[in-house]
């Protein structure tokens, strides 16, 4: 009973520490790519939202890189057990 007790243990651990990012893109255009980068991200904990800047927008991640002409957009999350990011990507020049 004590080493099924230790196996589960290190399995509810193991799931706890473990996350997963996946990047989705989301629009793409004609214009320049890759020129410049501008990001905008929010992270959760535990079910919260931690910032007070909750603005993940294409417009702040173009802001925040200093971009005019968006030439893509992905939006990126990694979830994890008790803390989730999620991101807007953003590149152009």
């Amino acid at each position: 009973m004590k080493k099924l007790n230790q196996i589960f243990l290190i399995a509810i651990t193991v799931i706890a520490m473990s996350s997963c990012t996946i990047t989705v893109p989301l629009q793409v255009t004609d214009n320049v790519v890759n020129e410049k980068r501008g990001e905008a991200s929010v992270t959760v904990i535990l079910g919260f939202i931690g910032p007070m800047d909750r603005d993940i927008s294409i417009q702040k991640a173009a802001k925040n890189g200093g971009i005019t002409e968006v030439g893509t957009v992905d939006y990126s999350y990694r979830i994890g057990l008790f803390k989730s990011t999620y991101k807007t990507i953003v590149t152009g020049r």
